[in-house]
């Protein structure tokens, strides 16, 4: 059999089966973090998340949000949030959906996962919306931008439980695709440019984000959109099962039967 030519620099990428090691072994190393650490990078992720999704209001106030190059820049300012997350450090719930992996290949119990999802779900919401309630104290929330925060809350929850679910699963398959390809890059800069264009698209496409959705809806009720308690809450479980299933279906268990299988 051929193999490979050795790696003099160590500069390359990783292969897509040192990926799925380097994912399973994250989820092992998560499933071992102390209530508080969890809930202190869930928190931070969050606030990053946030921090991702106040940038895209920003950026497309004023603009036609129909226009492709217009949701292309949107799209890559709102990428801010998983480069925070995945350079800086912290907990996302969309992104530890990969830990399935770990877990079909018998490496975590199904209990040490679904704690972490619990604790890094919550730790989450508790920064988006943290967040959401800054910037509505800081007054920025005026204007057009006040505006479209509420409008993009309006469509968010008026849009049909099955499209929003169907629109969970399509984000979070980018999402995971994201994280996936940050495990291959080996510099800052190449988890970057990893980040950039699958996030880009899923935002540029339409696509729903449980965690940004933790701050989306609530800045936008905080702006003025008339969006009750319960329709948020309904349209936030249907994107996140979604997410759910886009992330566990379709990338961590697709690859793990490619590549993560042990005898």
């Amino acid at each position: 059999m051929i193999q490979d030519p050795p790696e003099p620099t160590g500069i390359d990428a990783y292969k897509p089966i040192e990926i799925a090691e380097r994912i399973e072994q994250a989820g092992v190393s998560k499933t071992r973090l102390t209530v508080t650490q969890l809930l202190t990078l869930s928190v931070l992720a969050g606030t990053f998340i946030a921090l991702g999704a106040a940038f895209y209001t920003v950026t497309m106030t004023g603009v036609d949000s129909t226009s492709g190059p217009a949701r292309l820049l949107g799209g890559a300012a709102f990428s801010l949030g998983l480069v925070l997350v995945v350079v800086a450090g912290a907990e996302l719930f969309t992104g530890n959906v990969l830990m399935v992996m770990a877990w079909v290949d018998r490496r975590i119990p199904i209990v040490a996962m679904l704690r972490a999802w619990g604790i890094v779900y919550l730790g989450n919401f508790a920064g988006a919306l943290g967040l959401a309630l800054l910037v509505w104290a800081s007054g920025t929330l005026t204007g057009e931008h006040g505006l479209l925060a509420a409008k993009i809350a309006t469509a968010k929850t008026i849009l049909p439980l099955d499209q929003a679910f169907v629109r969970g699963v399509l984000c979070n398959a980018l999402v995971c695709l994201a994280v996936w390809l940050t495990f291959a890059a080996r510099s800052v800069a190449g988890k970057i440019l990893a980040i950039l264009w699958p996030i880009t698209a899923f935002v540029a496409l339409g696509f729903e984000h449980s965690v940004a959705n933790m701050y989306l809806i609530p800045v936008g009720m905080l702006a003025g959109a008339e969006i009750g308690v319960a329709d948020f809450l309904e349209s936030l479980i249907a994107v996140t099962l979604g997410n759910l299933l886009g992330g566990a279906g379709g990338v961590a268990l697709t690859y793990w039967l490619a590549y993560g299988r042990r005898n």
